[in-house]
């Protein structure tokens, strides 16, 4: 079952919703029983066998996050936190990578057979997320005796699939609070405004946009070769694409989990104002970059072992988070870029620091940092999208300029504009998937809404719809107040949200 899909909306969420606030009136923990199940129920729509999948694998990490508490501080703990973080791993690696590594023995002539393993949905999100919960166990972070507040925790369908990754202190006191409990009308406003703005996200911006990018990264699949237009426009379309699609998974998440009272963790932030690469991981799935950091990186040792080991580990965790996201050299080769990145923004940092440089760029300065990382990051796009790493670099041919410069004929009859860069010896012809003007449009658009619009937090700040939100005591004229104006604003975008679901679409972070 999809977020953005009439059954969901229209049938299981005011259900759920109905369910649990009337069960809540007769009790909390068979409320949050209710709310277990109807996340069950959410999971098993997809495939019902693989519930039992995720039933086995919540019923084994609570019965080792028990035994670790019990034993905290003796030896044994620290054992049966290994066992369970290498089970959760292994299981893990068979689901997602089995094929993966099965087919690159076949390359050096291993002759093995394909297991065709189906991935299950969600289980890089539930094993991170029960392996969190081990770690902090063991910590003396987390203490849950309930099994039925730790099966909600892991299987809250809010977040279930696609995060944000939750930690065990962030997520449990609030099931254990009578508020959560108790409807809140203002909880079930700006729930309901933040869903349908991230719906809008996905539905009208993103799937809207992401009919430029498809086309031309099947034509590179299909060996033809791109013209700088072609390949820019294919790639900044994606790069769009993406960023309206987690953005509004995102915002739905939250929007969902606050209409059960429940807040969860902010997991975007803008990214795409970043100035700096390691901006950019502060802002981007900020869940996922907070687990490899207190998980991975700081296991590898972190900064505290000289700078040449910090860039090591650095450059680790990056190529790990990418394999993370897939299982492809697609994937790895983008975590590695993103790695190269942060090697490069620490370098720079600390050649600052060395040499006392200033670090006030003034709005240019930072105008063209913003630029810079935002082209760092589409080039890295490609081989996030791409099906090969082959096909990624036909992409990176074509944005360079390999492929051509010609620019697409729609645009020769464009004012005297075209006539004169004719003449000055460009060539216009027939591009291949970007032609007139509506793609610059959708392109435009977007740009003007990621740089220049405040984003749902921002708008819905004055209520702190999410954990991690800091209160901000100027009086925006953008902020959300409950007014007949804001209303009809919403409802508007409700309606051009729900409209839009044409053709229902996964979220790009499902197949993670």
């Amino acid at each position: 079952m999809l977020f953005n899909s009439y059954p969901f909306l229209f049938a299981f969420l005011p259900i759920t919703l109905l369910g649990f606030y009337l069960v809540a009136r007769a009790s909390n923990v068979l409320a949050a029983g209710w709310l277990a199940v109807a996340s069950l129920v959410f999971y098993g729509w997809w495939n019902p066998w693989y519930v039992i999948l995720l039933v086995v694998s919540i019923a084994c990490n609570f019965a080792v996050g028990l035994a670790i508490l019990r034993r905290h501080g003796d030896p044994a703990s620290r054992r049966l936190l290994a066992f369970g973080v290498t089970a959760n791993l292994v299981l893990l690696g068979y689901y997602k990578y089995a094929d993966f590594f099965v087919s690159n023995l076949n390359t050096l002539g291993a002759g093995l057979t394909l297991p065709h393993v189906i991935l299950p949905l969600g289980i890089s999100f539930f094993t991170f997320t029960q392996i969190a919960f081990l770690v902090d166990a063991y910590q003396g972070k987390a203490a849950e005796y309930r099994f039925t507040h730790y099966s909600l925790f892991v299987t809250y369908f809010p977040h279930l699939i696609a995060g944000p990754i939750i930690h065990h202190k962030e997520i449990m006191p609030q099931f254990g609070l009578r508020e959560t409990y108790r409807l809140n009308w203002e909880n079930l406003a700006v729930g309901l405004t933040i869903l349908f703005i991230g719906l809008f996200k996905k539905t009208f911006i993103a799937d809207g946009v992401a009919v430029y990018a498809r086309p031309a990264f099947d034509w590179v699949g299909k060996g033809v070769p791109l013209s700088v237009v072609d390949a820019w426009g294919a790639v900044l379309a994606y790069t769009f694409q993406i960023y309206f699609d987690f953005s509004g998974y995102t915002d739905m998440a939250i929007g969902l989990s606050l209409l059960f009272g429940v807040r969860l963790p902010l997991n975007f932030d803008s990214p795409y104002k970043a100035a700096s690469i390691i901006d950019f991981w502060r802002r981007w799935h900020m869940t996922l970059s907070r687990f490899l950091r207190d998980y991975l990186y700081f296991t590898l040792g972190g900064n505290r072992k000289g700078t040449s080991r910090r860039y090591v580990n650095i450059m680790v965790t990056m190529l790990l988070g990418g394999l993370w996201h897939g299982a492809n050299w697609t994937f790895v080769t983008w975590g590695g870029l993103h790695g190269v990145y942060l090697l490069i923004n620490h370098a720079w940092r600390t050649l600052r620091e060395r040499y006392k440089w200033p670090g006030d760029r003034g709005r240019a300065g930072k105008a063209v940092a913003v630029l810079l990382t935002f082209i760092s990051t589409v080039v890295a796009w490609v081989f996030f999208r791409a099906d090969s790493i082959h096909h990624a670099l036909a992409m990176v041919r074509g944005m360079v300029g390999m492929n051509g410069m010609t620019l697409p004929y729609q645009w020769f009859k464009w004012w005297f504009v075209g006539p004169w860069l004719a003449r000055c010896g460009v060539h216009f012809e027939n591009t291949v998937t970007f032609g007139g003007f509506p793609q610059l449009r959708w392109l435009l658009g977007c740009a003007l809404v990621v740089w220049l619009a405040p984003n749902t937090q921002q708008i819905m700040r004055s209520f702190r719809p999410a954990l991690g939100i800091e209160p901000d005591h100027v009086d925006h004229w953008w902020l959300w107040r409950p007014t007949k104006l804001w209303l009809a604003a919403s409802v508007i975008v409700a309606v051009l949200a729900v409209l839009s679901l044409t053709e229902v679409s996964e979220f790009i972070y499902f197949q993670f």
